[in-house]
This record gives C-alpha cells, sequence and structure tokens, in this order.
C-alpha cells in the first residue's frame, strides 16, 4: 500500500528518525491538509494558523504555495515531497514507451538546485528499499526503477519546455531573477503548467518573502485564507522550525529590521518598491536599430561601468541630445579582458567623436590609466549610481529618454529597486540576484547629460575651447540635492 505524507514522515521503516518528532509538527499537519487526510484537533489548529483557513481540504489539492521564513525547513520538505510524487506513484499507463515521468526542482541557481538534490539524495540512501530503486544518479538527477526522475534545473522558462511533469517544486521562487525576463517567475509557472496537464501534477513553490510583486506575492494576496484548489500558507521561521535559535532572529533584528521580518519573520516586505514602472520603459524603447551610427550633426557624450572579471559585465553607452531628449545611440555590454574591451570602447569612442568619458566613481585608477593610453580622458562620476538613478528619473517618467531596443536593458531598468532606510533615505539598486551594469550606464549617459551646465561644460572644456557655453534652459526645473 502506498504510504501517505503523514506515514512517509512518522513509519519506523520510512523516515520516522528525520520528521517524527515534534519540531516537524506543523510541516506534518500543513502537509496532511494538502493532501486531503483528516486531522486530529492538534494537527488542525497548527493548520489553521498557518492557513489562515478554519476548515482543512476534504480531499487532495493542485498547488501548495508555501511562504515560509528562512531556516524553516523548506528544502528538506521540498526533497521529501520529491520522494513522495517519484518513488511512491505509478505513472506508467499514462506515459508513453521511452517516456520519464519527471518530478522537477526548481531553483534560482544550478548550485541552489543541488540543495535540495543532496536531500533528496540522502533520503532515498538512507532507506534501503528506496535506494534499490535507483537506476541511475548524477549531480542534476535521479532515475527510479519506477519510470520516474527526479531533476533539478534553474529558473529559466526555456528549460522546463518539453518535460512530462509529475510534481515540480519551486525553490524560492521570490528569488528569481533573470536577465532575460523581468517577469522570470510568472513564464515558467505559465510554462510548468501546461507540462503538467497529462499527469496532473502537483505545483508546490516554496519561498521566503520578498518584495509585494511577482507570483508569489500575487498568489498570496488572492488565495491566502480563502479555501479552493491552491493552497497557500505563511509561518515564520520558528514556527516551522522551533530548533531555530531565538537568538539569530533577535540579531538579524538588531541588524535590519526589515530585512529580517522577510527572512524570518514571513512577512513581504513594504520598504521595497518598483523604480520605474514597466510602462514607462516600454514606451521609451525605439523599435529599431539596436545602434544608432555616428551622425556629424550631434554632439556625444559618454558614460561606462567598467568591470574587473566575474559575473559582471563591462558596459558603455554612447548618447547625444536632442529636442529636449537624451538620446542612447549604442550600448555595449563586454565580458572578458577589461584591458582590450577598453581599448576597443576607446575606438568606438573616438569614432563618434568622444574624448572624454565619465564613469563609475568606484572602479579604481586602472581605468582611467588604460583609456588614457589610447588617448580618452575618464573622468569619475561626480555621483554614486544610486544619486544617478535618481537624477535619471524625471527624464525617464517625462518621455524625455530613447532607447535602444535590448532586452537585458529593459530588464534591469525594470528590476531596479527603490529601498528606504529606517533613517527615511532612498536608495536605488538592483534586485536581489540580478544585475545592473546596463541600467548603470544607460542612467549615467542619461543623468550627465541633464547635469550638462555643471558637469558637461566642464568636461568637454579642453575638446571645444572655442564652443559657447550652452544655454541654461530657464523653462526645465533645477535640480538640487
Amino acid at each position: 500500500m502506498t504510504p501517505n505524507i503523514r506515514e512517509l514522515m512518522t513509519l519506523p521503516d520510512l523516515f520516522s528518525s528525520q520528521f517524527a518528532g515534534n519540531s516537524w509538527s506543523t510541516w506534518r499537519a500543513l502537509l496532511s491538509g494538502f493532501y486531503g487526510l483528516e486531522l486530529t484537533n492538534d494537527e488542525l489548529a497548527d493548520f489553521r494558523a498557518v492557513t489562515g483557513l478554519q476548515e482543512a481540504p476534504s480531499a487532495a489539492l493542485d498547488e501548495l504555495w508555501l511562504v515560509v521564513g528562512r531556516r524553516g525547513g523548506k528544502s528538506q520538505m521540498a526533497a521529501l515531497l520529491a520522494i513522495l510524487e517519484s518513488a511512491f506513484r505509478d505513472y506508467s499507463d499514462k506515459l508513453s514507451p521511452g517516456e520519464l515521468a519527471t518530478v522537477f526542482c526548481i531553483a534560482a541557481d544550478r548550485k541552489q538546485s543541488r540543495v535540495i538534490m543532496r536531500y533528496v539524495s540522502g533520503l532515498l540512501h538512507s532507506n534501503p528499499m528506496l535506494e534499490r530503486m535507483i537506476v541511475r544518479e548524477d549531480k542534476e538527477s535521479i532515475e527510479l526503477s519506477n519510470r520516474t526522475i527526479v531533476e533539478v534545473g534553474t529558473a529559466s522558462f526555456r528549460s522546463v519546455r518539453g518535460y512530462t511533469i509529475a510534481a515540480v517544486i519551486c525553490d524560492e521562487l521570490a528569488f528569481w531573477r533573470s536577465d532575460e525576463s523581468a517577469n522570470p517567475d510568472t513564464e515558467i509557472i505559465g510554462a510548468l503548467r501546461p507540462a503538467m496537464a497529462t499527469l496532473e501534477g502537483k505545483l508546490i513553490a516554496l519561498s521566503s518573502p520578498y518584495a509585494k510583486r511577482g507570483e508569489l506575492w500575487n498568489t498570496y494576496r488572492r488565495y491566502y485564507g480563502k479555501p479552493g484548489p491552491i493552497l497557500v500558507a505563511q509561518a515564520p521561521s520558528r514556527t516551522m522550525n522551533p530548533e531555530l535559535p531565538e537568538r539569530v532572529v533577535k540579531q538579524a533584528m538588531e541588524r535590519d529590521a526589515s530585512a529580517a521580518q522577510a527572512e524570518y519573520g514571513a512577512q513581504f516586505r513594504s520598504d521595497l518598491e518598483t523604480f520605474i514602472q514597466r510602462e514607462v520603459i516600454d514606451s521609451a524603447v525605439r523599435t529599431s536599430p539596436l545602434e544608432l551610427p555616428f551622425d556629424s550633426a550631434n554632439e556625444y557624450h559618454a558614460f561606462t561601468d567598467p568591470a574587473g572579471g566575474g559575473q559582471d559585465e563591462y558596459c558603455l553607452a554612447i548618447a547625444h541630445h536632442e529636442d529636449d531628449r537624451t538620446v542612447i545611440d549604442l550600448l555595449r555590454a563586454r565580458r572578458g579582458v577589461p584591458a582590450e574591451i577598453t581599448a576597443g570602447y576607446a575606438d568606438l569612442l573616438k569614432s563618434y567623436g568622444i574624448k572624454t568619458v565619465t564613469g563609475d566613481k568606484y572602479a579604481g585608477s586602472w581605468p582611467a590609466d588604460e583609456f588614457q593610453k589610447h588617448g580618452i580622458k575618464y573622468v569619475p562620476a561626480g555621483k554614486p549610481k544610486s544619486d544617478l538613478y535618481v537624477d535619471s528619473l524625471a527624464a525617464f517618467n517625462s518621455g524625455r529618454v530613447e532607447l535602444p531596443p535590448d532586452d537585458k536593458l529593459v530588464n534591469q531598468l525594470i528590476n531596479l529597486e527603490r529601498r528606504t532606510s529606517r533613517a527615511g533615505k532612498d536608495s536605488i539598486d538592483h534586485a536581489v540576484g540580478s544585475h545592473d551594469d546596463r541600467a548603470n550606464v544607460v542612467c549615467g549617459a542619461v543623468a550627465t547629460k541633464a547635469d550638462e551646465p555643471v558637469v558637461q561644460m566642464f568636461l568637454s572644456a579642453r575638446n571645444r575651447p572655442k564652443q559657447k557655453p550652452p544655454a541654461i534652459r530657464w523653462d526645465q526645473p533645477i535640480q538640487t540635492r
């Protein structure tokens, strides 16, 4: 007889040694309710406390969304559910010859996804009966003798297509980021649901909360405390894992209360907001071309964000001012040897008649030295990038920026966040797990041009000694900081 989730956690010949203790009681109650098992009075009390529901479901549900704090046991539960939906299910009557039923574990990146796989492997090997079911195993998949396979993947909507999915476990959904999409969680969930249709698979999403946006927030807002096919639970770390020392949570609260309320209190953050609305960015993007060629009628300026290697891109934006707008003519982003990239960028700047480039002020002295070798003066920006973002916002919101049709740029701009500190000060930066290299140089190009009377005139004085200073437009608001 196939065990249910409660039996899987409590029977001696299965996993009672790991999950039968009191520290897992809330998890047992929640998962038993999700699978439609009858609950004891104590279990029902725990179930009510984390779901906001008065009655437990009378039958198994389709989706389980868990908003649980860090160190609350999410990864262990994800592994246990993966084993239940793979080793203890028979999908053979719905599979074509050679087809496997996949239990898919998806995380923000491959390193994180392997955490769940290690738990899955450990549980399977800890039980002789289950260990004998293993046909093949590597770092990213475990194939079982009942024509199922547990496989890990990264958060990309392209990677989830083509599978016949028996269950999908979405780990830390609120932190999925991608330069390919501003909403990777929405796109991935949309691609997964059709793949689960054949086997009537279950969708299980587990995450600490983050900002009030994305699939986790939208699902929580629509379904928490409401009966239906989607069950949403919310619980602090110590509710799901009483063995987590209270001092860990207390120390986190003292360091950063807003972050700790999300990480350990399972509360969505209220101090994070989208910096620029998607509609504003979409309206600024030209249809084509990706790069505008040099035009002698224009006067160009540039902003660069040098990178010394690693995951960051070494970026350059070239722009000009036209009819009260800043037009981003060209955006380049490269990875490789910084000196070689600098040489190429210097030639590019010269082809647009640019002899001075403004750049990130925290890049150190090497960009100035490298650019100087090629006849380009590098001037550090007078403000940190957060201030440059703020200075560029008015131009974006008033429709005075034209962007190239660069998808990564668009996604980086949309993913910028405004964060408010306890002192009430705002700062702008990329979201956790994402990048802003392209957004940085574009906003830098917009902001430094906005400061033309103060900054650009000074920077270009040597190159254009006979040129009159640009007239100050008194019909434009004066920016003050």
